[in-house]
C-alpha cells in the first residue's frame, strides 16, 4: 500500500459553528448518504439500471462546500457521481429518485439517468459521464457571472462557481487550460478536487508526477489548498474563504480535499483493488460519525436531536422512492424533446 499523505489540521473546536448550521450541516450529510444507500438497494432490486456511481464516505465535500455557498443561486457543476451534490445544491430527493428511475418527473425528464442530473431551477449545471468535461462548463458559468458584472453593469451578478471533479481528472489537459483560463481572468470559481485516491482502479500516485494537487495552483499564480475531506468544518472553513475572495473579484482558488468512497467506483465494480486494511482505516474516518460526535461534545445537538432528523431523512428518501415508483414514464412521442430550445 503507497503510504498515505498527513492529514492537514484542523481545530474543529475554534471553528464557528451554530447549533442551526451544525444541524443543517448534519442533515444535508446524512441525507446524501441515506440516498445513497437507497440507491445501493434499488439497484440491486433492478429499479435502477445504467451505471450507478455512489458518493458514500465523501458528504463531507459536498455538504461542506456547497453549504459555504448560497445554494439556488450559486452555480455547482459535477461529475458522474453527482447525486449528492445535487441534494446539497437543492434539488428535491424524489426528482432526483426519479431521474434515476428513468421517470419524466426526475429532474432531468427522465432523459439523463444517474450521471446526468441537472436543475437550471438549482443552478446545477449537470452531471458528465467523461471525466473533465465539467470542468470548462463551471469556467464558462463564472465567466458569464463576471461578464455580466463588469461588461454589462448587472450589479447583481456576483454568482460564485463551484466545479467539482476527482483525481484522475487533474492529469487531463481541461483541468490545466481552465485553471490558466480562470486565473488569468480572475474568475469567479472553485475547483473543488475529490481526491479519494483511487481514479476507477487506478491508484493516485501511479498516475501523477506530482501527487499533492493543491500544488499545482501555484503554477497559475492562484491559492491553493489541501484540506481534510473526511472533517467538513475543515472544508466548510476554506470553502468560505475561497467563496468570500471569488465574490469580491479576487479569482479562483484550487481546494484538494483528501477523502474515500466507500463503495466501489460504481455498483458494477467489485471493489477487488483496494486493501482490506486501507478501507478500514478510512472507514474508521467516516465523516458523519465524526460530526456527529462533534455536535454532541461541543453541546449543538443532543442524541435525540441527531436521532429525529435521521428518522426525518429516512421517511424522505422512503417518499422519494414511492414517487419514483409511481410516476410516470417519459412518452416516446417526446422523444426529440428537450433537444432544442423551445421558441414558445
Amino acid at each position: 500500500m503507497v503510504q498515505e499523505r498527513v492529514f492537514p489540521t484542523f481545530q474543529s473546536a475554534t471553528a464557528t459553528v451554530t447549533k442551526a448550521e451544525g444541524l443543517q450541516l448534519y442533515e444535508d450529510m446524512v441525507l446524501g448518504r441515506f440516498f445513497e444507500d437507497k440507491c445501493a438497494e434499488m439497484y440491486y432490486r433492478g429499479k435502477m439500471f445504467g451505471f450507478v456511481h455512489l458518493y458514500n464516505g465523501q458528504e463531507a465535500v459536498s455538504t461542506g462546500v456547497i453549504q459555504a455557498m448560497r445554494p439556488g443561486e450559486d452555480y455547482v457543476c459535477s461529475t458522474y457521481r453527482d447525486h449528492v451534490h445535487a441534494l446539497s445544491a437543492g434539488v428535491p430527493a424524489r426528482n432526483v429518485m426519479a431521474e434515476l428511475f428513468g421517470k419524466e418527473t426526475g429532474c432531468s425528464k427522465g432523459r439523463g439517468g444517474s450521471m446526468h442530473l441537472f436543475s437550471a431551477e438549482h443552478r446545477l449545471l449537470g452531471g458528465y459521464a467523461f471525466i473533465g468535461e465539467g470542468i470548462p462548463v463551471a469556467t464558462g458559468a463564472a465567466f458569464q457571472s463576471k461578464y455580466r458584472r463588469e461588461a454589462m453593469g448587472d450589479a447583481s451578478s456576483d454568482q460564485v462557481t463551484a466545479a467539482f471533479f476527482g483525481d484522475g481528472t487533474t492529469n487531463n489537459g481541461q483541468f490545466f487550460e481552465c485553471l490558466n483560463m480562470a486565473a488569468l481572468w480572475k474568475l469567479p470559481i472553485l475547483y473543488v478536487v475529490e481526491n479519494n485516491k483511487w481514479a476507477i482502479g487506478m491508484a493516485h500516485e501511479r498516475a501523477t508526477s506530482q501527487p499533492e494537487i493543491y500544488k499545482k495552483a501555484s503554477v497559475f499564480g492562484m491559492p491553493g489548498y489541501e484540506v481534510d475531506g473526511m472533517d467538513v468544518l475543515a472544508v466548510r472553513a476554506i470553502a468560505q474563504e475561497a467563496v468570500a475572495r471569488a465574490r469580491a473579484g479576487e479569482g479562483p482558488t484550487l481546494i484538494e480535499c483528501l477523502t474515500y468512497r466507500f463503495r466501489g467506483h460504481s455498483l458494477a465494480d467489485p471493489d477487488e483493488m483496494r486493501s482490506k486494511v486501507e478501507k478500514e482505516a478510512w472507514f474508521a474516518r467516516d465523516p458523519i460519525k465524526k460530526f456527529a460526535a462533534h455536535l454532541l461534545e461541543h453541546n449543538l445537538a443532543s442524541q435525540d436531536e441527531l436521532k429525529a432528523i435521521e428518522k426525518k431523512i429516512q421517511t424522505i428518501v422512503e417518499e422519494a422512492v414511492t414517487f419514483a415508483l409511481e410516476s410516470p414514464e417519459p412518452d416516446p412521442k417526446d422523444l426529440y424533446k428537450y433537444v432544442f430550445a423551445d421558441n414558445d
